[in-house]
């Protein structure tokens, strides 16, 4: 019994160590272990955030940024849960995003600054959230997808997406927008008229004719949309309707395509029949004589011929060799743009009476030239006018280019039909170059024998400035003094000289600078000391076939005042008015002489509109003749 009582602590020892220790020891280690797993969950949960973050970053454009930021270590779930809901809340920081650069935002936002629950607050950079987590994550991953899909290659035809219009509050919608389009449309009926798909389909072929009337009537001669009819709208959206039918019928892209192509090559070679049949119609034009222009010098001649003969008379002739006076050579059967340049210079002037006009014209207009300015004697000016006929010494033996122009082959050149010639080029077919007004310019020492200087003047120009300093203008030793135009590369030399010929290649630079004919200072001194005359007639002479240069009197004069032109300012002399209408009117107004060079002179209905006034306010249309003639602005 005594060893029982000994024994019982013993047991109770033991079976604590056995039984009761490992179950203490182990719920012990059950709850550190509970603990430890729970805040190592807590403390990793954030890193995982970030980490989906930071992905969905990368491949979309609407991310957030430091989602879990202000999570911490919380006491429990429920704590955890209420601090993601806080930091949702916080909504203007959660999403970190270029607004203007993303295009998904662009197509997706509405007119009220809401849309898929994102609304936006005044600034673009500022967007609150109004959706959970799970949403947000859901509208971030189709986000991505969208996008991905916007930044696909576009396929051929596929559009641009529209942009928002507040982007360019400034752009300008043309005028003629809508017009445009419905002239689009009939393009594309006829298209789908000559394909083989639709054009079997006879319902939508009436349909679609009728659609194409509809339209035509609509269009008619509108220009802009503001001409269009009410109803245009309503047309346009039938038509466009069934041109979506004709898309569904032919869906053979390759035939499409084909049939464009050959409208496109038929287009351009309309235009460009189109463009030669106006270039022929310009010449001709500019070759005709107006009915005004007919009527005037008869008109004249009749009047002329009815006075007596000391009415016919020029007053003021002893001045017409008088050296120190300002001296102007013209040479035109045009009695209305010699009137002009006359009428011009004389307003120019700063003293009229120092002006002495020597004219000289053909003998069918010389009645009507002197006429004119008897009944319109131009101020204090003298005038004197001359009939190339009654220069004896001008004669064929004398000047090559006499010889040439009465030629068989200059004959057949002018007056027979030859196609297939290869100068067909209608500039150079010009009649002007058979008569020989149009080289008068080459025997000025020979015309005016007792002056020294002579400025010469074309009968298609306007005078604006006083020209009285260029008799005092000091050429160097030079014989032209001339404006040279070789801004562009079409005026230099190798434009107008056959540089295939080997004396042409020889003798001159083909990028030597070219110069103007219409506004020429002559130093007939210089002239004569170095017989400008003679080389102008050896030069002649080898161009008897055309080989060294076509027609016309530029060329020639390149060559015979080959380095003896004298370059004057720009500002003296301006051309292009009767061919380019992008001469800006700062040169003109700056310029003490505009030239109406090329075909479209500002007498003809062809002339360029915003240049005519400065030639027609030197024409008295309230003269008596000109009424007569019904001539008018």
């Amino acid at each position: 019994m005594k060893k029982m009582r000994l024994m019982k602590p013993v047991v109770v020892v033991l079976l604590f160590l056995t039984v009761l220790a490992p179950i203490v020891l182990y719920t012990d280690r059950l709850t550190t272990f509970t603990s430890f797993s729970t805040d190592e969950f807590i403390q990793q949960e954030p890193s995982t955030l970030e980490l989906s973050a930071a992905k969905q970053e990368q491949s979309g454009d609407v991310y957030l940024e430091n989602l879990t930021r202000s999570v911490q270590k919380p006491d429990g779930e429920r704590s955890r849960k209420t601090r993601q809901l806080t930091e949702e809340s916080k909504g203007l920081d959660a999403i970190v995003s270029s607004q203007e650069d993303n295009p998904i935002r662009q197509l997706t936002h509405g007119v009220d600054g809401v849309e898929n629950g994102i609304e936006l607050a005044g600034n673009t950079e500022n967007v609150k959230l109004k959706m959970p987590e799970h949403a947000l994550l859901a509208t971030r991953a189709e986000t991505k997808q969208e996008d991905q899909f916007i930044k696909l290659p576009k396929k051929i035809g596929e559009r641009e997406p529209e942009k928002n219009k507040s982007e360019k509050p400034n752009e300008r919608v043309p005028a003629d927008t809508r017009v445009r389009y419905l002239k689009d449309q009939l393009i594309r009926g006829r298209l789908y008229l000559s394909l083989s798909a639709t054009r079997t389909n006879a319902h939508f072929i009436r349909e679609l004719r009728l659609r194409m009337k509809e339209v035509q009537r609509v269009l008619g001669d509108a220009t802009k949309d503001a001409d269009l009819p009410k109803n245009t709208p309503e047309k346009l959206k039938a038509m466009e309707q069934t041109l979506a039918k004709g898309k569904q019928i032919q869906d053979d892209c390759t035939a499409v395509v084909k049939k464009l192509r050959a409208i496109i090559h038929s287009t351009e070679e309309q235009l460009r029949v189109h463009k030669k049949q106006a270039l022929f119609l310009t010449h001709l034009t500019a070759k005709t004589v107006p009915k005004g222009l007919h009527c005037l010098p008869l008109r004249l001649s009749t009047e002329y011929y009815s006075l007596n003969s000391s009415a016919q008379q020029f007053s003021n002739q002893e001045k017409l060799e008088d050296p120190t006076l300002f001296h102007y050579a013209l040479f035109s059967d045009n009695v209305l743009a010699t009137a002009v340049v006359v009428n011009s210079t004389v307003s120019s002037a700063k003293d009229s009476s120092k002006h002495v006009f020597h004219i000289v014209t053909d003998r069918l207009n010389y009645a009507a030239m002197r006429m004119w300015f008897l009944a319109n004697p131009p101020s204090k000016a003298t005038i004197q006018v001359q009939n190339v006929e009654e220069f004896t010494w001008l004669n064929a033996s004398y000047s090559p280019v006499l010889k040439q122009l009465a030629s068989q082959n200059m004959i057949d050149y002018y007056f027979k039909t030859r196609r297939a010639e290869p100068d067909s080029n209608l500039k150079f077919r010009n009649p002007k170059y058979l008569s020989i007004m149009n080289h008068l310019r080459f025997y000025l020492p020979e015309i005016f024998p007792k002056l020294s200087k002579v400025l010469f003047l074309d009968d298609d120009i306007v005078v604006q400035k006083d020209l009285t300093s260029l008799w005092s203008l000091d050429l160097k030793g030079k014989v032209n003094g001339a404006v040279e135009t070789c801004g562009e590369s079409f005026h230099r030399f190798d434009r107008y000289l056959n540089f295939s010929n080997p004396i042409i290649a020889k003798n001159f630079d083909p990028r030597a600078c070219g110069w103007a004919y219409g506004m020429n200072i002559f130093d007939l001194e210089e002239w004569k000391k170095q017989n400008i005359t003679e080389v102008y007639h050896s030069w002649q002479n080898l161009n008897q076939g055309r080989q060294l240069w076509k027609l016309g009197t530029l060329p020639p004069g390149l060559i015979t005042f080959w380095k003896r032109v004298y370059p004057l300012d720009k500002s003296w002399h301006v051309l292009g008015l009767g061919y380019n209408p992008s001469v800006s009117q700062r040169e003109i107004e700056r310029a003490a002489v505009i030239h109406y060079n090329g075909n479209l002179k500002p007498w003809l209905e062809i002339g360029i509109p915003k240049f005519r006034g400065y030639w027609s306010r030197f024409v008295d249309y309230e003269h008596a003749y000109m009424r007569d003639c019904n001539m008018s602005p």
